[in-house]
């Protein structure tokens, strides 16, 4: 037996057993963080020697100039041909779900003219230039690229710069294919604080840009978390995650693969399994037992089941709802015969995969929206990355004489109230007598 956590939803001190196994410590690690203010300011005062001398340390590349780490386009293009014929074929298909789904999602200006004449509305444009970060060394990650730079692309973003960390050289084809395909700009092959660095500071070679995207290690989640400010940040993502409502009708190895799909990110994933049925949470622990040794990865998903894993029993589907609603999970399965109505009750996820077919793994790659998902509870309060994270809103206001005049004795009112002098008067010299 793996010692999976049992927890049931009738016990006196489940809340406080359900607050102890979702929380996540977030503490800053003071040598973290001193690193990635060293890196940081590195990159400020030194740009491209700086960027080189990192590079040169924590990822063995030794170069004569961070233009040699830019990767042409014309390689980019080569990649993608390169590749076999059936990884293209993926590619561009979910490359090509990515886009249809985030194309429904572009925001576009809109106004409206009252009575007066008075005209009034709100001004989207995209962004002038994004940042995109792919995870590179341990493992590599072409279907981060596509749920990044696509939907930037789909809000009209002229430039996309990636950077992606290659250590001793080692590139991944797949990535750079999916790149070209999702039409980023430049790419160089750099990681860790001192890409996130480069972006948000630009040095000699490396444009600054106005947003950074993508996922990273605790050195980069800790650099965007210090650079926000000075450019915009997507999110500070937590260890994934997924939670599954079961109502005991699946297939108990197709419940346990799911668990098995977020374990295998990290130790510190985690995979809860809520059902009313406590024979099928037995069950799927069976499976478990069964399929772990099977898995290339069976250690790291080992280490997160043990850890951070849980059952839980609940008297029925509405309070598995409620429970889900108290975690607001990344992922959400709904393995359930009418997901439709379960649907209804669920108020804080960040993407809901629905039915008994709708694997979690099929949104990671090529359903169509993203992947990039709030964690650690923030589910509560945020949402998926998309088309509206690459674009801006200006109000447009536009008073006719009438409006400036009726409206500016309301404001008039107001700012004095405010003991605002100035704003009162700059309003009143509209009023009409």
């Amino acid at each position: 037996m793996y010692g999976i956590t049992r927890l049931n939803a009738s016990d006196g001190n489940f809340q406080q057993k359900l607050e102890k196994l979702i929380a996540w410590d977030e503490a800053l690690d003071e040598q973290v963080y001193t690193t990635v203010k060293g890196v940081l300011a590195g990159i400020k005062k030194s740009g491209d020697q700086a960027l080189l001398d990192y590079t040169s340390t924590f990822d063995g590349l030794e170069v004569d100039s961070v233009a040699d780490l830019e990767v042409s386009n014309e390689r980019l293009k080569m990649a993608l041909r390169n590749i076999s014929d059936q990884q293209r074929a993926a590619l561009e298909n979910a490359a090509n779900r990515v886009r249809s789904y985030h194309e429904k999602q572009a925001q576009g200006s809109w106004q409206y003219t009252e009575a007066d004449g008075t005209l009034l509305g709100q001004r989207v444009l995209p962004l002038d230039s994004a940042g995109l970060y792919v995870p590179g060394g341990k493992a590599a990650y072409p279907s981060s690229v596509l749920m990044n730079a696509i939907p930037a692309k789909v809000a009209g973003v002229e430039k996309i710069v990636m950077v992606v960390p290659t250590p001793r050289g080692e590139v991944s084809e797949l990535v750079l294919a999916a790149a070209a395909l999702s039409g980023v700009d430049r790419v160089f092959t750099i990681g860790g604080a001192q890409a996130i660095a480069a972006l948000a500071y630009g040095t000699e070679t490396i444009p600054a840009v106005d947003k950074i995207v993508g996922p990273g290690n605790i050195y980069v989640a800790t650099a965007k978390r210090e650079v926000f400010g000075q450019v915009g940040i997507d999110m500070i993502a937590g260890p994934s995650e997924i939670l599954v409502i079961c109502d005991g009708q699946t297939d108990p190895d197709w419940i346990a693969m799911d668990l098995f799909s977020q374990a295998e990110h990290d130790e510190n994933a985690q995979s809860i399994l809520i059902c009313p049925d406590e024979r099928f949470l037995d069950a799927v622990e069976k499976s478990i037992e069964k399929l772990l040794p099977t898995m290339e990865r069976k250690d790291i998903i080992e280490s997160s089941i043990r850890s951070r894993a849980a059952f839980i029993k609940v008297a029925s589907l509405r309070e598995a709802a409620d429970v889900s609603n108290r975690i607001a999970p990344e992922h959400l399965e709904l393995s359930v015969e009418e997901p439709d109505v379960l649907l209804k009750q669920i108020r804080h996820a960040g993407a809901i995969f629905m039915g008994r077919y709708t694997a979690e793994a099929l949104g990671d790659y090529c359903a169509g929206p993203n992947h990039v998902l709030p964690t650690s509870g923030t589910a509560r309060f945020s949402s998926p990355l998309g088309v509206y994270d690459f674009q801006k809103r200006s109000s447009i206001i536009n008073f006719s004489e009438d409006g400036a005049s009726t409206q500016g004795k309301v404001a008039s009112v107001l700012a004095r109230g405010e003991g605002l002098t100035a704003h009162a008067r700059s309003a009143e010299y509209r009023i009409k007598d």
